[in-house]
């Protein structure tokens, strides 16, 4: 490296940009941290997880750019790649793990599963998604080509650093009115459920259900998703605006007292059942939609191999063998927490769980890259259920709650794998774009894979003591759909015939080729209708905003502020069920 001066006479040092560099990493760490506690905490709400790469990549440039005054974009891209990372295990652990709450009511003593455990399995099956998927990185980036525009989104981010650093300070600002807001809305007018009836004060039927959720949490999130969440609204709003009016002419004499009970049973005996069948179905259906992409996963797979002898002599990627090695000891690893997980599990059957898991991951893990690759949907949900519903029939013979912790344990691993993988190539996507380095951008998802588990183990746990999971205030909806199929499967008293008819529709729906459409509507049948309408408040307000301020106004300004407000009130719904732990424990 070389170094002149400029005219103030300082010099100026010329050569590569730093990249994987402390600052970089542990400044990811913090970011990471931030935002699993945010987006885990908001998907707990609504039921799908936020990608949080481009929100790392905003806050990045704030604090390495505007504090620290450091100009690398690609030690940027090492910051967001490592956020992201630990942000994987947000989606993978909340859409699995609270299921063993949810089912404790019918199966005494699943919550009292090794959480040690847990943990190590997860952070074990990040380890496996990135080690099968950093392979297939030339295939699917270079030669392939697969857009991945939730990494062409943050390339954007990293290549306007004056505009990243205005981002940030609005992400902040939006945080802190959104933290104040709920504070108000949660400890001073301390509002019954958080929700405003306005149906009722104006005199409207009940099973109308016109009452709104009061979060800018949520509102925040209807304005990132945009156009694409209109079909989660479209699901709420058919069955209190449309399925309601009609029942209440043609009923029959089994449903006509739900409609005159109002909306609270009129959902929880039929929409919310049907809603978790429309789930399930449209989740399964996904996945079967996604199997033409098993062809091409398996070409690309070919051709890495192929490529394996030329790798070790490329400083660009990772030696294969330290992949084949990592996969060989998360492999053994996953068979050792499936044995030590219960007291009843055999040892051959621990390796033939920890098998079936291994193969899964990777054949899951490549159909999700594939998928974000081309769409930016990730039938992650869908792989999930189907794990744990193979784990299950491998774990059979034991005691029912033996077999349910040990193929969540295992399934929570896997889901946080392909998790994982899909983060890992939509990270390699904008470093593509920005000229960053693969081989730190796999180093860097590597070194965050155990922080994420940690965190969202313990935050899952502060919110069950605090708020309950599965209740009013965390519906934890896609944890409700794992425990409705888990129940079914190992013999529960569920309503079959309603969860069925939801199974079709939303199976048909996946096999439309509309995406994950029939998730969304899925989401929006289960959903309490509150949180519906508050949602749609921001879809509408980014679509109108798009269409009266621009799409540039929108990435410039209405996006930044929107993650704040989903920052600023989860920071505040955690900390007040720190408070209220620490006062119980006090008394």
């Amino acid at each position: 490296m070389t170094a002149t001066v400029d005219p103030r006479g300082r010099p100026i040092r010329r050569g590569p940009y730093p990249e994987l560099t402390w600052s970089g990493v542990l400044v990811g760490y913090g970011l990471g941290a931030l935002i699993a506690v945010s987006i885990g905490y908001a998907s707990l709400i609504l039921g799908f997880s936020i990608e949080g790469s481009e929100l790392a990549a905003i806050l990045g440039w704030g604090i390495l750019r505007g504090v620290m005054r450091r100009s690398s974009i690609v030690e940027n891209n090492i910051n967001q790649t490592v956020a992201s990372a630990v942000n994987g295990a947000s989606a993978g652990m909340m859409f699995s793990v609270p299921a063993l709450f949810i089912l404790e009511k019918n199966t005494p003593g699943l919550i009292d599963f090794d959480p040690y455990l847990m943990v190590l399995a997860c952070i074990t099956g990040g380890v496996l998604g990135i080690a099968f998927i950093v392979p297939l990185r030339k295939q699917m980036i270079d030669f392939n080509r697969l857009a991945y525009p939730g990494g062409i989104a943050v390339a954007a981010v990293l290549k306007s650093p004056g505009a990243g650093l205005k981002k940030a300070m609005l992400l902040v600002g939006g945080a802190l009115f959104s933290a104040v807001v709920h504070l108000i809305v949660t400890q001073v007018i301390a509002v019954d459920h958080e929700t405003w009836a306005l149906g009722a004060q104006l005199g409207l039927p009940s099973y109308l259900n016109i009452a709104f959720y009061l979060s800018l949490l949520t509102v925040g999130v209807g304005f990132l998703s945009g156009k694409g969440g209109i079909t989660f609204g479209i699901g709420g709003f058919a069955c209190y605006w449309l399925f309601a009016p009609l029942l209440t002419v043609f009923g029959g004499p089994d449903v006509l007292p739900l409609v005159e009970a109002g909306p609270g049973p009129l959902r929880g005996a039929l929409f919310r059942p049907a809603g978790i069948g429309i789930l399930i179905g449209a989740a399964v259906g996904g996945v079967i939609a996604a199997f033409p992409l098993i062809r091409s996963a398996i070409k690309s797979m070919q051709e890495a191999g192929r490529a394996s002898g030329d790798r070790s002599k490329d400083n660009d990627e990772l030696p294969i063998k330290v992949l084949y090695a990592g996969i060989a000891l998360a492999a053994v690893g996953l068979t050792a927490f499936a044995y030590l997980s219960s007291p009843e599990m055999s040892l051959l059957r621990a390796v033939a769980m920890a098998a079936v898991g291994t193969l899964w991951i990777w054949v899951a893990g490549v159909i999700v890259s594939e998928c974000l690759g081309r769409t930016n949907w990730s039938p992650l949900s869908g792989m999930t259920l189907i794990a744990v519903t193979i784990l299950i029939f491998v774990a059979s013979g034991m005691s029912d709650r033996s077999t349910i912790i040990v193929s969540v344990i295992v399934g929570a691993a896997i889901c946080v794998a392909i998790a994982q993988a899909g983060d890992m190539m939509l990270d390699l996507k904008s470093g593509y774009l920005t000229g960053a380095s693969p081989r730190a951008q796999q180093i860097g998802q590597f070194l965050a894979t155990w922080l994420g588990p940690i965190l969202i183990m313990g935050l899952i746990y502060v919110l069950h003591e605090a708020y309950g999971l599965g209740s009013e205030k965390l519906p934890a909806p896609q944890g409700q759909a794992l425990a409705s199929m888990v129940g079914g499967i190992m013999g529960g008293d569920v309503p079959t015939f309603r969860y069925g008819a939801g199974a079709g529709i939303g199976f048909v729906m996946a096999l439309s080729g509309l995406g994950g459409i029939g998730v969304l509507i899925g989401l929006g049948f289960y959903m309490p209708f509150n949180i519906v309408l508050t949602y749609t408040i921001g879809v509408g307000g980014r679509v109108l905003a798009q269409r009266t301020k621009g799409e540039r106004w929108c990435q410039d300004v209405g996006i930044p502020v929107a993650a704040g407000l989903i920052v600023g009130e989860a920071l505040v719904g955690v900390g007040i069920a720190l408070v209220q732990i620490i006062r119980a424990a006090g008394s």
